[in-house]
C-alpha cells in the first residue's frame, strides 16, 4: 500500500492527462489502476510501458527525495556544504512574486567553451605520482571524469621546461655556462618522463578530449641577453639571434610530446612576458612578440604542418595594450589564435574591449592563484565572482586556477619561486585535502562541458550569475550570493520560474 501511495500521490498529474485522454469516470480509473498495481503486480507494470502513445508516469522517486525539475549543488562559505547536492523540490511553474529575478535565455548565445581546470605544474605532478597506484587511479578518476562525485576537469595548462612551482630549474636544451645548441643537437624532454608524462597519460586515458596548453616560463639560458640572476633563469630577454632556434626548440617540444601520445593544443610563447622576477622568468616585450610570432613561431608551425594554437601575451589585464598590439600587426595576426590574460592586476570587465576589437579572435583565462593567507569565504566569492562568472561573461573561452597540487610546506618550487601558492589539492602521500580552488573550478567543471555556449542571464547587483547550454540541451546557470543574509529570488525559464533560497556568500550551481 505504500508503494501505492507513493504512486498515487507523486504521479497525480499523470492520472490527470488519462482522465482528459481516455474520457472515463475518475472513480472507474483510480478503480483500475488500485486493482492492477495491488494484485497483479506481476503482470501489469504501473510505470514504465506506452500505452496507445500516452506518456507514462515516471519511477516512484524514492522517499525522502523531493521531486524537482532543476538539480542544485551547494557550497557554503563556512563549508558545511562542499559542492553539495541538495534535496530541493525546484519545480518550474507560471506566477510571480517580489523576489529578485534572473531570467535564463537560450534564444541569445556568446562564445564556446573548451573547459576549466588547472595548471598541472611539475610540482604537482610529482605530488600525484607520489601516491600509491590504487590512491591516485581513484583520485584521477575523481578530477577528471563527471559521473558521481567525480568533478570532471576539461582543460589543463603544463609548462615547458620548469616554471616556479618545480622543485628546480630546467630547460630542454641546458648548457654548460658559455655553450650554446642552436642546432638542438641536445634537446630532450626526458625530464619529463618521471613524472608530469606518466600522469598525463593516465588523465588522458580518463579523458581523450582534455585540451592542453603549454607555456615556458624561459628560453634555455644560453638563448637569453641580459639575465639577472639564478645562473641566467630569471630575467634577461630572448636573444634575436636565436628567435628561429627558439621556434624550433617549442616545435620539438610540440612534436615530443605527440610522440608521448599527448596533443598540445595551444600554445603561448612566453608565461608573463613583463615580469622579470620569478625564477624561471623571461621578458617579451609586445613587438618582440610580435616579431617572434610572424617570422619564426606561426611559420614554423606551419611548415611542421601543426595545428596548435598560438595564444600571446598570457600575462595581467591591465595591459591589454600587449595582445592589441600583436594582434594590429597584419602578419602576426593571422598566427594568432587569440589572447591569454591572468588577473593579479587590472579588471576582468577588461577583457571585452580585446574581444570587440577583434571579435574573431578568442579570449582564454590561464592562471589565477589562490594565497595561503586567503580565506575560504573570500576566495570563494572573489574568484567565483571575477573569473567562474566574470571571464565567461567577457568572453573567456576557458577558466583555469593556478597549481592543482601542493604540498605541506606550498611547494615543490624553485627558489625564488611562489612561496604563498596554495595549492587546489593538498598532498602529503597518502593524505589529500581539498581546498578551496578545488570547488571554484568543480562548479563549473562538472556541469559545464566542453562545446557548451554562454547564454543570456539577467544581471542582478546582489546575485551575479552566468548561464551556459551544453550540447545535450541541458542549461547550467552558477549563481553567488555576494550578499552576507540569505537570499530568496527565482530563476525564469521560458515564461516560467522556480523560487529557490541560497545563504550568505555561497555559490550554486543549477542545472535543468
Amino acid at each position: 500500500m505504500i508503494y501505492l501511495y507513493n504512486l498515487i500521490t507523486n504521479l497525480n498529474g499523470s492520472l490527470r492527462i488519462y482522465l482528459k485522454i481516455m474520457k472515463k469516470a475518475p472513480s472507474q480509473i483510480i478503480f483500475t489502476i488500485i486493482l492492477a498495481c495491488t494484485f497483479l503486480p506481476g503482470i501489469i507494470s504501473c510505470s514504465k510501458k506506452a500505452v496507445s502513445g500516452v506518456v507514462q508516469p515516471a519511477p516512484v522517486i524514492p522517499a525522502g527525495t523531493l521531486m524537482s525539475d532543476v538539480a542544485m549543488w551547494l557550497t557554503t562559505p563556512n563549508q558545511s556544504a562542499l559542492l553539495q547536492k541538495q534535496n530541493v523540490g525546484l519545480i518550474f511553474k507560471s506566477g510571480s512574486n517580489t523576489n529578485n529575478n534572473i531570467n535564463v535565455d537560450t534564444t541569445k548565445t556568446y562564445q564556446g567553451i573548451d573547459g576549466f581546470g588547472f595548471c598541472l605544474t611539475g610540482g604537482s605532478a610529482t605530488l600525484i605520482h607520489s601516491l600509491a597506484a590504487a590512491q591516485q587511479d581513484a583520485l584521477l578518476k575523481e578530477l577528471f571524469l563527471t559521473d558521481t562525485t567525480h568533478i570532471g576537469i576539461s582543460y589543463l595548462r603544463i609548462s615547458i621546461g620548469a616554471s616556479d612551482m618545480s622543485a628546480s630549474d630546467f630547460t630542454y636544451d641546458d648548457m654548460p655556462l658559455g655553450q650554446t645548441d642552436a642546432g638542438l643537437a641536445n634537446f630532450s624532454i626526458s625530464a619529463e618522463l618521471t613524472d608530469l608524462v606518466p600522469v598525463l597519460k593516465k588523465i588522458m586515458a580518463l579523458n581523450p578530449s582534455i585540451k592542453i596548453m603549454a607555456t615556458p616560463w624561459t628560453a634555455p639560458v644560453w638563448m637569453k641577453s641580459n639575465t639577472t640572476g639564478n645562473n641566467g633563469f630569471t630575467g634577461g630577454s630572448l636573444n634575436t639571434v636565436y628567435y628561429d632556434a627558439y621556434a624550433a626548440y617549442l616545435v620539438k617540444y610540440i612534436q615530443a610530446m605527440q610522440a608521448q601520445g599527448i596533443t598540445i593544443d595551444a600554445i603561448s610563447p612566453q608565461n608573463e612576458p613583463l615580469n622579470p622576477n620569478n625564477n624561471p622568468a623571461m621578458v617579451m616585450q609586445p613587438l618582440e612578440e610580435a616579431n617572434f610570432v610572424k617570422n619564426s613561431l606561426g611559420p614554423q608551425l606551419k611548415t611542421a604542418g601543426l595545428s596548435t594554437k598560438i595564444l600571446v601575451y598570457d600575462h595581467n589585464t591591465d595591459h591589454t595594450d600587449y595582445p592589441l598590439t600583436i594582434l594590429a600587426d597584419a602578419a602576426a595576426n593571422p598566427f594568432v589564435d587569440g589572447s591569454a590574460f591572468h588577473l593579479y592586476a587590472g579588471n576582468i570587465s577588461a577583457l571585452t574591449p580585446v574581444h570587440n576589437a577583434y571579435p574573431s579572435k578568442n579570449i582564454y583565462f590561464t592562471e589565477q592563484y589562490t594565497s595561503t593567507s586567503g580565506t575560504f569565504s573570500g576566495d570563494l566569492a572573489w574568484h567565483i565572482t571575477n573569473l567562474i562568472i566574470g571571464a565567461t561573461k567577457n568572453w573567456s573561452r576557458n577558466v583555469l586556477e593556478w597549481n592543482l597540487a601542493t604540498d605541506g610546506g606550498f611547494g615543490p618550487h624553485t627558489n625564488g619561486g611562489c612561496t604563498t601558492c596554495q595549492g587546489a589539492l593538498t598532498i602529503v602521500a597518502p593524505s589529500v585535502t581539498r581546498n578551496v580552488s578545488y570547488y571554484i573550478i568543480a562548479h563549473a567543471s562538472k556541469f559545464v562541458r566542453p562545446g557548451a555556449v554562454r547564454i543570456a542571464s539577467d544581471e542582478v547587483n546582489s546575485l551575479p550569475n552566468v548561464a551556459f547550454k551544453n550540447t545535450d540541451g541541458s542549461k547550467v546557470l552558477i549563481v553567488l550570493n555576494a550578499a552576507n543574509a540569505s537570499q530568496t529570488f527565482n530563476i525564469q525559464f521560458n515564461a516560467k520560474m522556480v523560487t529557490t533560497t541560497l545563504p550568505g556568500g555561497a555559490v550554486a550551481t543549477y542545472v535543468w
